[in-house]
C-alpha cells in the first residue's frame, strides 16, 4: 500500500505535480465526489424552482395576520440545484446498498425490496389511527397474524404489540413485572443486570423505578450462576438477561437461571435484540423467559429507522399476560379480530397495566416484518440463524491470528465475532483500524463495547453478506492490523478519502453546531 501524505493523497496518483494535487485538496474535490456547500451557500436570493403566480385577489380578513412579514430565510435554489445537491449528498452517505454494517448487536442485514413495496401499499402507508375499526380490518388482521408467529417462535403465552423499540419494550417488560409484583401485593425494589447484558437495561431498569444490581461475568463471557444465586432473594423482582449476550455468546445456563430466579419468586427478562441469532432454533419461553422484547427493525428486517418509527413488541409468559398494556388486538370468540383500547374486567382485561403510547403507529414495520416472516417460512427463519453464526464464525476464526479474539477458546461464538485491540503497536487503537476501515469502503463495526474487553470491536455480519463480501472485510481488517502492529503513522489521520476527515469528536460532543448562522 502506498504511503499517504499530510493532505492525503497517494503519491503515485494521476501522474498530476504537486501543485496540481495541492490545488486539488484545497477545493476538496475528487473525480465525481465533489466537496458539497451547504444550501444555503448554494442559494441566491430571488432564485426557485418553481413559478408562482401572483395572488389575483387580497387573503381574507381573518387570516390576515399570519401572513409573513418578509421573505422567509431560505436558500433559493433552481431545481437542477436542488437536485444536484440532494444527489450529491446521497453519494456521500453510507448505506446498506453500498456494503455491509457489521455493527455489533445491531443487526443491520439487506432489507428485501419486496418488504418496502407492501409497506408503500395505500392501506397500509396511508391508515391513520382515528379511523373507524370498520375500515382499517386489513390493517388489524396484519398485527394479529404478526403477533401469532411471534408467539409461535418464541414460545410465550401472549405479546404487546405497541412498544416501539428494543429500550421501549425493556420499559414494558419491567412495567408487567412491577404489575404482577403489585398484584401479588409485594414489594420487590431490585433487579440483576450481568455485565454482559445490553447497555440499556440498567438505565430501563433504573427508569422502571428498580434498584440495579450487576453479576459478574465468568472468565469464559458468561454469567457467573453461582453469583447471581448468592444475590437472589426476596427484595429481588428479577433478572435483566441478555441472550446471547454482548460478547457474542450463547448463555448456557439459561434454563438454570430462570429456575432459581422464579425459586425466589422473581421473574426473567430477557434483551431480544440479539434474536436473531436463535430464531426458529430455540425458544425463549422453553428456557423460562417471562419477559421479552423483539426488534422487527433488526430481526425481521428494516434497518434502524428505515420508514419510520422502530417496533420492539414484548413477548409474555403466562404469569405476566394478564398484565400486557393496552391496546391490543386479539381474535373474539366470534371469529372477528377487536381491537381493545379499554379496561374490561368482565372480559379479562381489567389488569393491564396501562398504556405505553395512544396507537398502534408503526404499521410499516409490522409490514416489512410479516412479509418477512411468510416470505422464509420456519424452515427459513432457521436458516437465517444459521447463516448469521456461520458468517460470524467465519470472521472469527479468519482474524484470530492476527486479533485477540478473548472467548474463542470458549468455542464458537453466536451472531457476532468479538476481538480485541490488545496487542496493537503502542498508541494505535480500536479508534485507528475503525477510521481506517471507512479509508477501504466499509463501515466501522461498533467499536469501545461491551466494556468487559479493552478496545472491542463487535462484528456482526448478518446472514445476508455472502462468502466473497465477507472475504473483502476480512482482507481490509487483516490489512489494517498488520499497519496498526507496525506503527503506520497514517493511520492516526485517517480516513483521508471520506467526504470528512477525523473529527475531534470530544469538542463536537461538547460544542455542538446546530444550526446555520443567518449572515
Amino acid at each position: 500500500m502506498n504511503a499517504i501524505n499530510a493532505a492525503g493523497w497517494r503519491p503515485s496518483m494521476g501522474g498530476a505535480d504537486n501543485n496540481e494535487m495541492k490545488s486539488a485538496t484545497v477545493s476538496g474535490d475528487h473525480g465525481l465526489m465533489l466537496e458539497e456547500p451547504l444550501s444555503f451557500e448554494l442559494g441566491a436570493e430571488g432564485k426557485c424552482g418553481v413559478d408562482f403566480a401572483e395572488a389575483d385577489r387580497p387573503p381574507m380578513a381573518n387570516i390576515s395576520r399570519f401572513l409573513r412579514k418578509g421573505t422567509p430565510p431560505l436558500p433559493g435554489l433552481t431545481e437542477p440545484e436542488a437536485v444536484r445537491h440532494y444527489t450529491r449528498l446521497s453519494r456521500q452517505n453510507y448505506a446498506i446498498d453500498l456494503g455491509p454494517f457489521p455493527l455489533g448487536s445491531c443487526t443491520m442485514k439487506h432489507n428485501p425490496r419486496l418488504n418496502e413495496k407492501i409497506a408503500r401499499l395505500p392501506g397500509f402507508a396511508d391508515v391513520h389511527p382515528m379511523q373507524p375499526q370498520k375500515t382499517v380490518e386489513g390493517a388489524l388482521e396484519v398485527i394479529e397474524q404478526l403477533a401469532d408467529w411471534l408467539i409461535r417462535l418464541t414460545g410465550m403465552a401472549s405479546v404487546a404489540m405497541s412498544p416501539k423499540a428494543g429500550a421501549h419494550g425493556e420499559l414494558c417488560g419491567l412495567l408487567c413485572i412491577r404489575a404482577a409484583l403489585d398484584a401479588r401485593g409485594e414489594t420487590r425494589d431490585v433487579v440483576l443486570v450481568p455485565e454482559s447484558a445490553h447497555g440499556t437495561n440498567p438505565a430501563t431498569a433504573a427508569f422502571a423505578g428498580f434498584k440495579v444490581e450487576a453479576i459478574p461475568a465468568t472468565p469464559a463471557g458468561r454469567v457467573d450462576l453461582e453469583a447471581l444465586k448468592a444475590r437472589l432473594g426476596p427484595h429481588v423482582a428479577g433478572v435483566m438477561i441478555t441472550n446471547p449476550n454482548t460478547c457474542g455468546l450463547f448463555e448456557p445456563d439459561m434454563k438454570a437461571i430462570a429456575d432459581a430466579v422464579h425459586a425466589t419468586g422473581g421473574y426473567v427478562y430477557c434483551d431480544g435484540a440479539n434474536f436473531n441469532a436463535i430464531v426458529g432454533k430455540v425458544r425463549p419461553g422453553d428456557l423460562g423467559v417471562d419477559a421479552m422484547h423483539i426488534n422487527l427493525h433488526k430481526t425481521f428486517s428494516t434497518p434502524h429507522g428505515g420508514g419510520g418509527p422502530g417496533a420492539g413488541p414484548v413477548v409474555l409468559s403466562e404469569a405476566l399476560a394478564p398484565f400486557a398494556p393496552l391496546p391490543f388486538v386479539t381474535r373474539g370468540s366470534d371469529g372477528e379480530i377487536h381491537l381493545v383500547e379499554e379496561e374490561n374486567r368482565a372480559e379479562g382485561h381489567g389488569q393491564a397495566f396501562g398504556r405505553m403510547v395512544a396507537f398502534h403507529g408503526q404499521m410499516g414495520m409490522f409490514t416489512r416484518a410479516l412479509t418477512y416472516i411468510l416470505s422464509h417460512g420456519a424452515d427459513g427463519l432457521r436458516q437465517v440463524a444459521e447463516d448469521a453464526v456461520l458468517n460470524a464464525n467465519y470472521v472469527l476464526r479468519s482474524c484470530e491470528d492476527i486479533l485477540p479474539a478473548p472467548f474463542a477458546q470458549s468455542g464458537p461464538c453466536m451472531h457476532e465475532a468479538l476481538f480485541s485491540d490488545a496487542g496493537l503497536a503502542e498508541g494505535f487503537s480500536t479508534l485507528d483500524i475503525a477510521k481506517g476501515l471507512i479509508d477501504e469502503g466499509f463501515h466501522p463495526m461498533t467499536v469501545y463495547f461491551p466494556l468487559v474487553v479493552k478496545g472491542a470491536m463487535l462484528i456482526e455480519p448478518t446472514e445476508t453478506e455472502s462468502r466473497a463480501g465477507l472475504d473483502r472485510f476480512i482482507a481490509s481488517l487483516r490489512s489494517l492490523t498488520t499497519r496498526a502492529k507496525a506503527g503506520d503513522e497514517s493511520l492516526h489521520s485517517a480516513p483521508h478519502f471520506a467526504p470528512r476527515r477525523r473529527l475531534d469528536e470530544t469538542l463536537a460532543a461538547r460544542k455542538p453546531v446546530l444550526v446555520w448562522p443567518e449572515a
